[in-house]
């Protein structure tokens, strides 16, 4: 289980979003704060277990967003069919646009390792409380 501390700092000494801000924030958002997960995906999460959907969640990160130019950015990941495509809609994750906004991981430039973990340990906050 990945436990983050309030601030993830990285290498290059920038700052991604504070997580409690970062959540506020989402709750503020109408389009963000109207994504819940599905029954399909419900019981899905719950037949595979937590730590069995974030290794997905890493393999979509690493396969959809981490590469400086992702293909089809903006429209890689699917609004439903995954409890991590749910979750990475709810919690701004789901292209590098969105990183950059609501995350501050900059674009065109391959996200680090130390923010793979971070977003994957936003995805399971929102998993682990939505």
């Amino acid at each position: 289980m990945i436990h983050l501390v309030s601030i993830a700092v990285r290498r290059d000494h920038g700052a991604m979003r504070d997580i409690d801000d970062l959540f506020a924030a989402l709750a503020r958002s109408e389009f963000r704060s109207r994504f819940r997960l599905g029954p399909k995906e419900a019981a899905y999460l719950q037949e595979k277990t937590l730590p069995v959907i974030l290794e997905h969640c890493r393999r979509f990160i690493v396969e959809r967003l981490a590469a400086a130019e992702p293909r089809n950015d903006g429209k890689q990941t699917p609004m439903r069919g995954h409890p991590v495509f749910i979750a990475q809609h709810a919690t701004a994750t789901c292209c590098r646009k969105c990183l950059q906004k609501w995350h501050y991981i900059p674009q065109g430039r391959a996200m680090l390792q130390e923010e793979i973990e971070y977003v994957t340990g936003v995805i399971e906050r929102w998993l682990a409380v939505g």
